[in-house]
């Protein structure tokens, strides 16, 4: 099974998420930057484990 974590990471210009070593492109908030990159993890294959991170800054995965 494959495994993506989608990390929330600061940047100067705004908040991007990076997965498996690519960036996406920035956004403005935080919350924007979530909200994408759970829309990219749930394109991702079902045998993919997903793992995220919440508001709270608490990691969570798919693993059941």
């Amino acid at each position: 099974m494959n495994k993506s974590t989608f990390k929330i990471e600061k940047h100067d210009e705004g908040w991007a998420y990076q997965a498996n070593g690519a960036h996406s492109p920035f956004f403005r908030t935080r919350e924007a930057a979530r909200k994408a990159a759970r829309l990219a993890a749930s394109a991702a294959s079902e045998t993919t484990l997903l793992s995220h991170e919440d508001k709270g800054g608490e990691w969570y995965d798919n693993s059941g």
